[in-house]
């Protein structure tokens, strides 16, 4: 029987010997570890009796722990050594807020506005507190959701706007001749301003760049919207793993469309007008 010669080629890219390269393992990062197969976001670096560890996180919510060793990992389908990241040297001048305004050290959350900003939805509401939260406990400003813009005029009206509780709403598609225009009309008043975005949904408001594609998906009318963008994606999950995904991506406005940032630092501005 004749004998195979050996065929480097077959080797796993994990097992070839020499030096792979150097990845910092930040936050976020997404590797999988090359002998499990395990895929996952990078959670936090450890060092233990053992040596240097890393947490991943898959889409699922599960953590496992991997010890850090030379070509244990894999990005992109390439084979790499994750080391620790560099210590981030001591910020000078203020220290900005993710919204970009000069964070306030040590202050306590101020005790809430009788003024209020509601948003259309739980996302918006979740990604206003990720970008504007420190804002608006210095503020004393609470965000509230509706579950949906038809029943604004409802809330308007039991809320009873007044100067000194003034009432900011935020709304997603706000384009002329719109059902939300409409809507947005028959309650706007001198103690109630609704602003918007031109998104169908406030993901659209992430910049794409963000999140890690060339563009949001154009969705066939008829479907639903973030159905039809996984699926355009190719997101094997859900609309809420997807959001989770897109909102792990913002850190701080600089990741958000302008017609946003506008709207959101409108509505705060109107809210806490003396």
């Amino acid at each position: 029987m004749r004998s195979r010669s050996y065929d480097p080629d077959l080797t796993p890219p994990w097992k070839k010997s020499g030096p792979a390269p150097e990845v910092a393992a930040e936050v976020d990062l997404v590797v999988e570890e090359a002998t499990t197969g395990f895929c996952g976001a990078v959670v936090r670096c450890e060092k233990t009796a053992e040596g240097l560890t890393v947490t991943l996180e898959d889409r699922f919510g599960r953590h496992r722990v991997f010890p850090m060793t030379p070509r244990g990992f894999l990005l992109d389908g390439r084979t790499v050594t994750l080391v620790r990241p560099q210590a981030v040297p001591a910020p000078r001048g203020p220290l900005l807020s993710a919204s970009g305004s000069v964070a306030v050290q040590g202050a306590k959350a101020r005790v809430a506005r009788a003024g209020r900003i509601y948003v259309e939805g739980r996302h918006d509401a979740e990604l206003v507190e990720r970008v504007w939260g420190h804002d608006l406990r210095v503020e004393g400003v609470v965000v509230e959701y509706l579950e949906g813009v038809d029943d604004l005029p409802a809330i308007v009206a039991g809320f009873a706007p007044a100067p000194d509780a003034r009432l900011g709403v935020l709304v997603d598609h706000l384009v002329p001749g719109s059902k939300e225009s409409r809507i947005a009309a028959s309650v706007s008043g001198e103690d109630v301003l609704v602003v918007g975005h031109p998104y169908i949904d406030v993901w659209e408001a992430v910049k794409p760049a963000s999140v890690g594609i060339r563009a949001w998906p154009r969705v066939p009318r008829g479907e639903d919207w973030k159905t039809g963008v996984c699926r355009a994606l190719g997101w094997d999950m859900s609309t809420g793993e997807a959001w989770q995904r897109i909102l792990a991506s913002v850190r701080t406005y600089k990741d958000l469309q302008p017609e946003l940032l506008g709207s959101v630092e409108h509505l705060i501005d109107f809210v806490t007008a003396p």
